[in-house]
């Protein structure tokens, strides 16, 4: 089980702003403010996040064009709606389109959609297809 992600962006102001904007629908506010590092997490009532942006090392020896090695990240999302909402809310915050809302061939009940963030970073929003998240939320 994951506890938090970390991820290394270009621009922190972008980048922040673009996860504010792409995670709203999902529930996910930010949280954690270790600035210029923030952490985003569900509005629980907690300090706890398990998402962070943070900016890139500047003294990485690693061209800037080659720094940022994509990543992906799903997060999970209690219903179809939710994973459109995403979609819409992260095109809107100027990510790019990766895979729009459906059904997915992965495995049975698996619809997602993907978007590119600034820096390329392939980002899903999944509808729980496991089974342990049924009964806790709509699906």
């Amino acid at each position: 089980m994951l506890d938090h992600i970390t991820l290394h962006v270009r621009d922190i102001t972008r980048s922040i702003a673009f996860y504010r904007q792409a995670l709203a629908p999902l529930g996910y506010v930010a949280k954690a403010h270790h600035e210029p590092t923030i952490g985003f997490g569900v509005d629980d009532g907690t300090l706890h996040s398990d998402f962070y942006v943070s900016p890139m090392n500047n003294d990485s020896p690693v061209d800037d064009a080659e720094a940022s090695p994509v990543t992906h990240i799903a997060f999970l999302a209690p219903n179809r709606e939710s994973v459109q909402a995403f979609y819409q809310a992260a095109l809107a915050a100027g990510g790019r389109d990766n895979g729009a809302p459906g059904p997915r061939p992965y495995h049975p009940g698996y619809y997602s959609a993907f978007v590119l963030d600034p820096d390329g970073n392939n980002i899903e929003a999944v509808v729980d297809w496991s089974g342990w998240f049924e009964g806790r939320q709509e699906r």
